[in-house]
């Protein structure tokens, strides 16, 4: 990789992956079979961040592996120290375009978790890291020579400089698209000697500023050395709220659209609903969920599989109930936290800290308002003070991000009037962890019942259920958008949900 770099280690880069797809075509006859590699980078447990044209007509459950832990390519069948995963499902931006290599990102997600560990993504709001001059570092094990197709067989790095966007549309015209790009190095000479650049091998690997993935490794010129050619790079600060959503969308039917529980107060007995897109599908039932009085849908050790928390109406116990995957089966229900009957809310919002790992919010009998600081594994830091006065609320939702600026944000409803407040996530722990509240609906005294379960739609957007005292649920599309207009109109998704007093 990297025309003009030189020899790493995966200790200085640990979250680098290896991409490998392979395609027999469903033929014993080998020389039909077809495959190609690509770079990208661990950015949770299960979750890998690439470019799209490295997923985009390829199905990599069947026919892709990810390797991690290693700085070498596997030799005869010897992965060098490295893990070799199964990709479980893919996700690639719905408006990538393959003539333009325009919204040019994707993420997989893993069968099973990796120990690597992730880098984080830039957020909507850095400008600093896109500085023209500003140092970036790119990984990857691609072309070292604008004369071979090898790609290199351990992992290279090169740093490179930002460039302005008008530097970089002076080369490449209306090819670079500002804001959606961002290209870097310097302009190559013309050969190997002199350039240092992306080539072919490289794609969906990280460029990084300050140790946060700030683009994706998506095109460049023909062997790379074009005189005047810079490297172009999808700009990760332009689509961390569409991949965001995908870092923590663990749904119960596996198809990136975040799926409904409900439980039927008469019977007890929970279902599952899967999402449609703007409907729902028919209940599946969950058996008996008769002695709880909360249930909270959530992924706590980021293993892609989504998990349950609910609390023992007697006792005030919570507990974690976590599928397994290796021996595909729910493990017993785990006791997390003692004796929180008071806690008037408990949220399981996903990862508010910016650390990539879910935590856990509660609202306490004073009204104070607490993180618990998730660690992975189904278990918490000391809890961290946010503020006090959140008694007022009588609803206090979350599940992912409602701005696309890729942070968890919550949702708040007012007892006293009805009025609907946002509260943006900043990725921080403590008194600094949401900003001051933004009120985006007006006296929705209406309903009786709310629910935020991720992205319903598939769109890449954290969105709201709602319902009415009559028994109509409503879905409110998530807009991305941080104003009074953070919801589309309503869409009825259903006429029967009065008999359901849990959702999840």
């Amino acid at each position: 990789m990297v025309i003009g770099g030189t020899t790493t280690t995966i200790t200085k880069a640990p979250w680098m992956a290896q991409l490998w797809y392979v395609d027999d075509q469903g033929t014993t006859d080998e020389s039909d079979d077809t495959g190609f590699f690509c770079g990208g980078a661990v950015i949770a447990p299960t979750k890998i961040l690439t470019a799209a044209h490295c997923v985009v007509g390829a199905d990599w459950k069947t026919g892709g592996t990810v390797v991690t832990g290693t700085s070498q390519l596997p030799s005869d069948g010897d992965l060098h120290g490295g893990t070799a995963s199964a990709v479980l499902r893919q996700w690639s931006h719905p408006s990538y375009d393959a003539d333009t290599i325009d919204n040019d990102i994707a993420v997989l997600t893993l069968a099973s978790p990796v120990t690597a560990t992730p880098i984080r993504m830039a957020t909507s709001g850095d400008t600093a890291s896109y500085a023209s001059g500003t140092s970036a570092k790119v990984y990857g094990w691609g072309r070292t020579s604008s004369t071979s197709d090898d790609i290199s067989e351990t992992l290279k790095t090169a740093t490179l400089p930002i460039k302005s966007d008008a530097t970089c549309a002076g080369a490449y015209g209306d090819w670079f698209i500002k804001g959606h790009m961002v290209c870097a190095g310097t302009a190559a000479s013309g050969s190997d000697s002199g350039t240092t650049a992306i080539c072919s091998g490289d794609s969906g690997g990280p460029l990084v500023v300050n140790n946060r993935i700030v683009g994706v490794v998506s095109w460049n010129v023909k062997d790379c050395v074009y005189k005047g050619a810079y490297s172009v790079f999808t700009k990760v600060s332009k689509y961390v709220g569409a991949a965001y959503p995908r870092v923590d969308d663990t749904n119960l039917s596996f198809d990136h659209k975040a799926d409904l529980w409900v439980r039927n107060s008469s019977t007890k007995t929970g279902y599952e609903m899967d999402s449609k897109g703007t409907s729902l599908g028919a209940r599946q039932s969950w058996g008996s969920w008769s002695g709880v009085n909360l249930v909270r849908q959530t992924d706590l050790n980021r293993d892609g599989f989504q998990d349950f928390v609910y609390r023992v109406a007697a006792t005030g116990d919570i507990y974690w109930y976590r599928f397994v995957p290796a021996t595909n089966s729910w493990a017993d229900p785990k006791k997390i936290f003692t004796g929180w009957k008071t806690r008037t809310r408990v949220v399981t919002p996903g990862d508010v800290t910016g650390d990539y790992k879910a935590d856990l919010l509660s609202v306490d009998s004073a009204g104070v308002l607490w993180i618990y600081p998730g660690k992975g594994d189904g278990t918490f830091a000391t809890r961290v003070k946010v503020g006090s006065g959140w008694y007022q609320y009588n609803a206090l939702l979350g599940h992912g991000d409602f701005t696309g600026d890729g942070k968890t944000d919550l949702i708040a409803r007012a007892k006293s009037t009805g009025d609907v407040y946002l509260y943006k996530g900043a990725g921080k722990s403590g008194t600094g962890a949401f900003a001051t509240r933004i009120k985006v609906r007006k006296a929705w005294t209406g309903y009786n019942a709310f629910d935020t379960v991720g992205d319903v739609t598939g769109d890449g957007r954290a969105d709201l259920l709602a319902r009415t005292p009559a028994g109509t649920l409503y879905l409110y599309k998530g807009t991305g958008k941080a104003t009074s207009e953070i919801f589309a109109t309503r869409i009825s998704v259903g006429t029967s949900f009065k008999q359901y007093d849990i959702f999840g």
